[in-house]
């Protein structure tokens, strides 16, 4: 495979699949690349690792890294012309499905062998803002940034929720208030922070700032969660913030990140498919080879209902994601398609993987397996990017507000 070979595939709508149920070659190609990857690099690296651990220290990081440059499967969500592998859509779920069957794949997807992604505003900023805070993540010589848009007050509803405020001082805003759940916060050099600098309740009233955590004013606190990561509570105390720090014009923050956090949703629903299909494989597995009662598990009628319905839920889950997926490469709205796909793929993950536990009995809650690490960040997964609730409120305010068709009668 060459080093362009995912970016050939870009946004195609001629590589785009054309009946339901197979990828085209260039994307079966690329999932294959990948998966090879991962058996035969990433997960022998993670055994070196602790249950728990987040991501890989540098000494083993740096070759799996430079392996993934040499596949072409580097950057894969920032477009070509910044540097990246400049995936499709469809091209990044197919990747992320595959990355995250090991371990630490809920939040560490193929142990960031891949390298980092900038917030996808920054593909929005200016040359210079892009180029001192961006450039160096694409380029891999620095790691992840945050995105902090959650708050107390609800932080699945940005337009009402967001109370931290940014008002301007000269050449700088002051930022006020406090940002929650923020992931990467304890070991990014800098983020992104949105703040409201209009009305509250109002989505134009939110703008975007790149803060430096080393900022006079912020303080991090890593708060504990049932998952194998902690995020961050940020809170910003008269935190000076350089005007030219400002992405776009002030108030159109949302408007800025809007399709990014759409197509976003449609992303996050690979990892937990992945995972599902991994803790599916392994129970097969299991079941064919552990006796009880004089028999194979697998003879049995609720084992093999469990596993039916598993298959069955993962195959409509990923069918949904691929839907999503090819909709948005062809420039369709997709904010619907991207709510049913997040929600049933991480509902479904964590049903499937709650299944495979109770496959493996006492052996599925001890860490000589990855499962109870999955069933831990997969419940956060059905918080993240909107909780369950919220996407199902956006299909069902699609559902009533559609014109109601024409009478029959």
């Amino acid at each position: 495979m060459t080093t362009n070979m995912a970016e050939d595939t870009t946004g195609d709508p001629d590589l785009l699949p054309t009946g339901a149920w197979e990828l085209p070659e260039e994307f079966r190609m690329l999932r294959d690349t990948v998966r090879r990857f991962m058996e035969s690099d990433v997960r022998p690296l993670e055994d070196k690792l602790e249950h728990d651990a987040e991501g890989a220290p540098p000494e083993l990081l740096k070759p799996l890294q430079e392996k993934a440059r040499s596949l072409g499967l580097w950057a894969l969500q920032t477009p070509a012309e910044y540097g990246g592998a400049g995936l499709s859509v469809l091209g990044q779920v197919v990747v992320g499905e595959e990355a995250a069957k090991c371990r630490m794949g809920a939040f560490f997807p193929a142990a960031g062998a891949f390298g980092g992604n900038p917030p996808s505003v920054l593909f929005r900023a200016t040359q210079e803002q892009f180029e001192r805070y961006a450039r160096p993540i694409v380029e891999g010589s620095s790691g992840r940034a945050f995105t902090a848009i959650s708050e107390a007050s609800g932080g699945s509803d940005p337009a009402r929720a967001i109370q931290c405020r940014a008002e301007r001082d000269g050449d700088h805003y002051v930022l006020n208030g406090t940002k929650l759940w923020t992931s990467h916060a304890g070991t990014a050099d800098w983020g992104i922070v949105y703040a409201r600098t209009g009305e509250p309740g109002r989505r134009d009233g939110i703008s975007c700032f790149i803060v430096e955590t080393s900022t006079p004013g912020l303080t991090r606190t890593p708060i504990r969660v049932m998952a194998s990561y902690s995020p961050y509570e940020l809170h910003f105390a008269d935190a000076r913030i350089p005007a030219a720090n400002r992405i776009g014009a002030e108030g159109e923050g949302f408007a800025l990140a809007g399709d990014f956090l759409v197509r976003g949703r449609i992303a996050y629903a690979a990892g937990p498919i992945g995972i599902a299909q991994a803790a599916l494989d392994s129970a097969v597995e299991w079941v064919k080879e552990r006796q009880v009662f004089g028999s194979r598990l697998a003879d049995k009628q609720a084992i093999q209902w469990m596993l039916a319905d598993s298959e069955i839920e993962i195959r409509a889950a990923r069918l949904l994601m691929y839907q999503a997926a090819w909709n948005a490469d062809l420039g369709k709205d997709v904010k619907v398609d991207a709510s049913v796909c997040k929600v049933f793929a991480t509902e479904t993950a964590f049903r499937v993987v709650d299944r495979c536990v109770q496959m493996f009995g006492a052996l599925g809650l001890s860490q000589e397996l990855p499962l109870e690490r999955w069933f831990r960040d997969l419940r956060v997964k059905r918080l993240g990017e909107g909780a369950s609730e919220v996407q199902r409120m956006v299909v069902a305010r699609h559902l009533l507000g559609r014109a109601r068709p024409a009478s029959a009668g």
